[in-house]
């Protein structure tokens, strides 16, 4: 019942916040009861990443049902739910009757309303992996063709449009007619007694939330500061031999001054389909990110290169990680920058709103160039920076450590200001409070003055 409760409410308008632009919702349930005995913590603004997911995936593949049955749609929200499922969950005005009734009646069910993107989509390579099988690619017609053994596993995928149309007529049409084709495809199963599990995904999300997002890029604090858009292209990321990422960086702006030229380096980072990333390397230890520009200044190759150190500090109990030192390469020459503001958890990434030399933005970057080499005067600016060289899961950063103080300039003159204020209005009750009435008054029916007057 549990679950039942669970899954009702996710088709009540608004129970979940508007999910941010790079997530998707997932939904499993199952023929099989007790597959997943509790139901995870969910709680607002949790995104679930690739580790996470396959922990829930684990019940469902280990004592589940061996055929399973992976709807792909194209793009879905949680916000499809939230302005389809009809008013108050009632499906006759609702795009999705025959998922809520058969999630609902499911002896085993779970919700995950928030799960990253990449996560998703590597869900046929990871079920791939794990059952042994190759995706079998299915539509109805095809689906009461094949014979299915509950002994041997089979993975079954069916693709579901979102729709080309932009109008919310148009999606909702398109929903409900992905929510028959559902409902066709597993009535056939009920029909023929075999035992399943089903996964509801998608690609991509449906829609782009125009709110804060906790996506990449934008976790730093601005206070008393106007939102600048965050561009959406993924981090740069280097992958371990395992073939998985270890390190991620993610920026806004990439510039460097070099021989008196500013150059932007910004989408040659991240837009580019070719990136250089020779003579990076990561381990439990060390992890360098080296990126080069072919022809950045001049027509000349430039080489970048950070540097992380993972240390474990006693004090603390905890691992944690620095950037030790960041290094600009051109014409034999190197820049050498230290960075000793940079450091958070070894499991977490860091986040800075700028790491730079420029004096005017706090000069987190300090030269350790020598005075006499050609490379003291070079400069280099990052803006909105993230970095994680540890503990990578996926595509996804970490929860982010962030290098702005809790306590901003802005905070501290409302502090100030409020402070002066209620001094103030104390005062002027203490005053007020202190005014005392007098006690004694002349009596007015005593005698009265006599003035003698004198000719």
């Amino acid at each position: 019942m549990a679950e039942w409760a669970l899954l009702s409410l996710l088709f009540l308008v608004g129970l979940f916040p508007a999910a941010p632009s790079q997530q998707v919702p997932v939904l499993l349930w199952s023929s099989e009861s007790s597959v997943w005995n509790s139901q995870p913590s969910i709680h607002s603004g949790h995104i679930a990443t690739d580790t996470e997911l396959q922990r829930y995936l684990g019940p469902a593949l280990t004592k589940g049902p061996r055929n399973l049955l992976l709807f792909f749609q194209d793009k879905l929200s949680i916000e499809d739910f939230t302005a389809f499922a009809g008013v108050y969950g009632n499906k006759q005005d609702s795009a999705f009757p025959n998922l809520q009734s058969i999630v609902e009646s499911s002896p085993s069910s779970l919700v995950l309303p928030s799960v990253d993107w990449y996560a998703a989509n590597m869900l046929p390579t990871y079920l791939k992996e794990r059952l042994g099988v190759s995706p079998l690619h299915v539509d109805q017609s095809t689906l009461m063709e094949l014979k299915l053994n509950e002994t041997v596993p089979s993975l079954l995928v069916v693709r579901l449009p979102y729709g080309s149309s932009s109008g919310l007529l148009a999606a909702k049409d398109v929903l409900r007619a992905n929510d028959q084709a559902i409902g066709q495809v597993l009535s056939t199963l009920k029909s023929e007694g075999v035992p399943y599990t089903a996964l509801l995904t998608a690609l991509r999300p449906s829609r782009v939330i125009k709110e804060a997002s906790l996506a990449v890029g934008n976790l730093g604090r601005q206070l008393l500061a106007t939102a600048q858009p965050t561009p959406s292209y993924p981090p740069v990321a280097f992958n371990s031999s395992r073939n998985t990422p270890c390190i991620l960086f993610w920026a806004t702006n990439v510039s460097v001054t070099v021989d008196d030229v500013q150059v932007d380096l910004t989408d040659q980072t991240f837009t580019a389909s070719n990136l250089d990333l020779t003579g990076s390397l990561c381990n439990d230890i060390n992890s360098v990110l080296a990126i080069t520009y072919k022809e950045a200044v001049k027509g000349n190759p430039l080489t970048l290169r950070f540097f992380l150190n993972r240390r474990f500090y006693p004090v603390s109990a905890r691992f944690w990680f620095t950037l030790s030192q960041v290094e600009i390469i051109y014409s034999g020459n190197t820049a050498t920058f230290l960075a000793p503001q940079v450091n958070a958890p070894s499991n977490y990434s860091f986040h800075c709103q700028y790491i730079s030399s420029w004096p005017t933005f706090g000069s987190v970057l300090v030269s350790n160039t020598s005075k006499n080499s050609p490379a003291s005067k070079w400069q280099l600016h990052i803006a909105e920076f993230q970095i994680q060289g540890f503990n990578v899961t996926g595509m996804a950063f970490s929860y982010a450590s962030d290098c702005a103080g809790f306590f901003s300039p802005g905070i501290w003159m409302g502090l100030i200001t409020t402070l002066l204020f209620v001094f103030i209005l104390t005062y002027g009750l203490h005053m007020v409070m202190s005014l005392k009435t007098m006690d004694r008054f002349d009596d007015p029916k005593g005698p009265s003055i006599a003035v003698p007057q004198t000719e």
